[in-house]
């Protein structure tokens, strides 16, 4: 305590350049990593307005005079002041999520997902994610088996014609030597949950729909195609409802069409005895998990995510859930 109070006060490092500026930088930095590019901002107009350059333009003008063997770095002065504005940052912060609280609200009055009703009702189909750009991207997570030890790897970046994604990496299903994982060797691909104003969790409702419909073109591999439902409660967090998608190898494009009543419930990876039916109205995210313990290369390439409602489908639900059957699980 005595050390950071020194540091925050500066009494006991009067000739460094301002220790107890970096000491605030460092312990309140946390605090605001959500705001990264407006702090910057910032300090960058700040500069202008000073008639200063920033520390990146002085360092390189020092880097293109040195001679050779010489290294050159120009540091701030220790009399000049780097000024932070966190103040206006949050003030903009808060009003950008108030203007999407607004537009929300009108959208919600409009009707739903921001349409009139007898145009959603009357929605045949809808793409819920396409592939055309690296902020199409942004919406997704990648992870593997590295998160527990594991060695494989996934990669998630646009195709050669930027008109698809491209999924690929290698799966090893090498333990990892911590003595206790049994099983390893999956990479996964999930959609990021959708957030509204004031970071607040919201989720697709696909009511009016009753199948999936993807077009892909995979490597011959089989796929999980996972859904996942509102996860407010913590007993809900590992509950998915899963079902297979089997690609095909080869140039072509496939058309895959998978009806919501054919997805099967699991939790913690075990699939249940005791079936629940998938509640269309509140989706969360869709991911996509590659783990038939096959050594080796694999790619995924998607073209767009859909959703659509097929009038010859009539099934409810594919699976036994029966009382006198399941009862007592």
């Amino acid at each position: 305590m005595a050390l950071l109070h020194k540091l925050l006060n500066g009494t006991s490092f009067p000739k460094l350049c301002r220790m107890q500026d970096v000491a605030r930088c460092f312990l309140l930095g946390p605090v605001f990593a959500g705001y990264p590019s407006r702090l910057y901002g910032s300090i960058k107009k700040t500069e202008a307005a000073s008639g200063r350059s920033s520390p990146e333009v002085n360092t390189q003008g020092g880097l293109e005079k040195q001679t050779k063997g010489e290294v050159g770095l120009d540091l701030i002065s220790p009399k000049e002041k780097i000024e932070i504005i966190f103040d206006k940052a949050i003030r903009t912060e808060i009003k950008d999520h108030f203007k999407l609280l607004a537009k929300e609200l009108v959208d919600r009055w409009r009707g739903p997902e921001g349409c009139p009703l007898h145009e959603v009702l009357l929605e045949n189909t809808r793409v819920m994610w396409q592939f055309r750009s690296d902020e199409d991207l942004d919406k997704w997570l990648v992870t593997s088996d590295r998160t527990i030890g594991g060695r494989s790897k996934a990669f998630l970046k646009m195709a050669s014609n930027n008109q698809s994604a491209l999924f690929h990496g290698i799966l090893n299903t090498e333990l990892p030597h911590d003595g206790e994982t049994q099983r390893s060797g999956y990479c996964a691909m999930t959609s990021r949950i959708p957030r509204g104003a004031f970071e607040r969790k919201k989720y697709y409702d696909w009511s009016n729909f009753n199948t999936l419909y993807l077009r892909v073109r995979g490597d011959g591999r089989p796929w999980m195609v996972n859904i996942k439902t509102d996860t407010d409660l913590v007993q809900k967090s590992q509950h998915l409802h899963s079902y297979f998608m089997f690609t095909r190898g080869g140039p072509y494009w496939q058309e895959v069409k998978i009806p919501f009543s054919k997805f099967f419930f699991s939790s913690k990876g075990r699939i249940q005895d005791n079936q629940q039916q998938l509640l269309t109205d509140q989706i969360s995210s869709i991911g996509f998990t590659l783990a038939d313990k096959v050594n080796g290369p694999f790619y995924l390439e998607l073209d767009f995510i859909g959703v659509f409602h097929d009038p010859t489908h009539t099934e409810e639900f594919a699976y036994e859930n029966s009382k006198k059957i399941c009862g007592n699980l």
